[in-house]
C-alpha cells in the first residue's frame, strides 16, 4: 500500500510535532510519500488600485520565497536525509480550503497538521483553520498536539 501525506506547517513548534508524526506513520507504510504544504493567509477580497495590486503581487512573491526557505524547504531537506520521499508546496489563501485543494490535487490520504496552543497569530490562523480542516477535509485529518 502507498500513501501520500500532507504535512500543514505553520512554522511553529507544533509543525515540528506533526513531521515527527508523519514520519512514523509514513516509515510503517511501504512507498509513502510526504508532501510539506505552509499556507500563507490571504484574502483576494480587497479593492486596490493598479499600483497597489503590483505591490501586492511582488509582497506575495516574497512571502513565497520567504516560506520556502525559511520553513518548507528545511522540512523537506530533512525529511529527505531520513531517507523519505518528499517535496513542498507554498501557496496563498485560507488556510484549510487550500490545504485540502493542494492535498486533493496531489491526490493525498491524509493530511497531519500540529495543534498549536499560541496566542495571537498562529491561534487565529491554526485555531479556526484546524477546526475547518477537520469540519470539510476529503481526506482524515490527524491534529497532533
Amino acid at each position: 500500500m502507498t500513501a501520500k501525506i500532507v504535512i500543514g506547517l505553520d512554522g511553529t513548534e507544533a509543525g515540528e510535532r506533526a513531521i515527527a508524526f508523519a514520519k512514523d506513520l509514513a516509515g510503517r507504510i511501504d512507498g509513502s510519500e510526504l508532501l510539506v504544504v505552509y499556507v500563507i493567509e490571504w484574502s483576494p477580497f480587497t479593492f486596490q488600485t493598479p499600483e497597489e495590486n503590483a505591490q501586492r503581487h511582488k509582497r506575495r512573491e516574497e512571502e513565497i520565497e520567504t516560506a520556502m526557505s525559511r520553513v518548507v524547504t528545511p522540512a523537506v531537506e530533512s525529511l529527505k536525509a531520513a531517507g523519505f520521499s518528499a517535496h513542498g508546496v507554498v501557496r496563498h489563501g485560507d488556510v484549510a480550503e487550500t490545504l485540502n485543494a493542494i492535498t486533493v490535487e496531489n491526490n493525498g490520504s491524509q493530511i497531519v497538521v500540529g495543534r498549536s496552543s499560541a496566542d495571537g497569530f498562529t491561534k487565529r490562523i491554526f485555531g479556526s483553520a484546524t477546526q475547518n480542516l477537520v469540519m470539510h477535509a476529503d481526506v482524515p485529518v490527524t491534529v497532533v498536539k
